[in-house]
């Protein structure tokens, strides 16, 4: 029978190795840093029925469940965030089944939700590492998550999975360590940053840091970025659903006709409704770490972090895994070409593959809304052993 996990509380991973420590790709050494994680369901005797989950760009460690309280967020951790963002995914019954699977999902380092960022605090030095925190690639990300499952017991994961870049995460690992995943789903991703990918996130990045409020991202002990955060967001937003359901979503928005910043007055229901998203974003993420993960993904090379020459030397490692890669058809972030780009060169490496096309008036944001459109799918992928 379908159900909730119900209540669960966010753990904390504490690495804290001077002798091995995490060598970034910049050539940064953390030898101590925090990961915030969530589990769902029970590790088997083998320890071989783990689920990783790899969250998108401003998401959480808190994948499932009702969670209504992370220590030490400085009041991001909002109402919005206490039900699981795939609650409808994870849980006895649905896609990922607790009753045959444990589900991770742990915070991006780099992240604002409990793992080590540039909003908490540097142990060497007592203050917040804002702008100090050294820049990341997509292979850290994985890489700190690589010591939370050795921490684990973890030697090979039943399926890894993620959306968005996420999926970028999720061809990350695969890539790099082929020995210890079986199942890869990557849904609304692709293998590459595109042009448009650059200048979305180019607007970004200038939004953020042209905040006078943004000061070199030394922010924290005096008025916060938010005009430039949530114009951030705004701009990335128009991409995250389709303009059918930004329309409809926008007709129950409340035109305001104080004007946001300067003369202009709003005239339209969907002004009104990216101003909200905008306005509710800044309430529950930190500017810092939004530029650290943009600019992770501007840098996101999948061949140079896996030390490959083409995709097809690339993919050829990973011939004992089996791939299900996901498009939707209304997705304005990754286009199906993404995903085509992919499957072809899955394909060319003989690597096993599926790819189901999910049809959706919901955009890139689909994934996040319509479990019934990925469920069988993902349950017929996940039982084959």
């Amino acid at each position: 029978m379908k159900g909730s996990v119900g209540q669960v509380k966010t753990q904390f991973f504490e690495f804290n190795d001077p002798k091995n420590p995490l060598r970034l790709s910049l050539g940064t050494e953390l030898d101590r840093f925090t990961l915030a994680y969530e589990t769902y369901g029970e590790m088997d005797a083998g320890r071989s029925n783990a689920i990783l989950v790899f969250h998108a760009m401003t998401g959480s460690q808190h994948a499932a469940g009702i969670n209504t309280d992370v220590p030490g967020l400085d009041g991001r951790w909002t109402d919005e965030l206490h039900e699981g963002w795939w609650d409808g995914f994870i849980g006895p019954g649905k896609a990922l089944d607790t009753r045959k699977y444990c589900v991770i999902c742990a915070n991006y380092l780099g992240g604002c939700y409990g793992s080590t960022g540039p909003a908490s605090i540097n142990p060497k030095t007592g203050l917040r590492w804002g702008p100090a925190f050294p820049p990341i690639r997509m292979r850290d990300i994985v890489d700190s998550q690589i010591r939370l499952l050795d921490h684990l017991g973890i030697k090979k994961l039943h399926a890894v999975l993620g959306g968005s870049i996420g999926g970028y995460l999720s061809l990350s690992l695969a890539t790099r360590y082929p020995d210890r995943v079986r199942h890869v789903i990557p849904i609304g991703s692709g293998i590459e940053t595109t042009h448009l990918h650059r200048i979305m996130n180019f607007e970004q990045i200038t939004a953020i840091e042209g905040d006078p409020s943004f000061r070199g991202g030394n922010y924290y002990d005096g008025s916060l970025p938010h005009i430039g955060l949530a114009l951030a967001r705004r701009i990335a937003h128009k991409t995250f659903v389709s303009i059918t359901a930004l329309s409809e979503r926008a007709r129950s928005e409340v035109v305001a006709s104080k004007p946001p910043h300067g003369w202009y007055q709003m005239n339209h229901p969907v002004e009104s409704y990216m101003l909200h998203q905008g306005e509710k974003f800044v309430q529950r993420f930190d500017a810092n770490t939004y530029l650290r993960i943009v600019d992770a993904w501007q840098w996101f090379d999948l061949l140079k972090e896996a030390d490959a020459g083409d995709h097809h030397e690339l993919f050829a490692r990973c011939r004992d895994q089996e791939y299900l890669v996901f498009s939707i058809d209304s997705d304005l972030s990754f286009y199906p070409e993404e995903q085509a780009k992919m499957v072809h060169a899955l394909k060319k490496a003989k690597v096993p593959v599926m790819w189901i096309t999910v049809h959706s008036d919901k955009g890139h944001d689909s994934f996040l809304l319509e479990p019934r459109l990925y469920t069988p799918h993902l349950a017929h992928a996940l039982d084959r052993r």
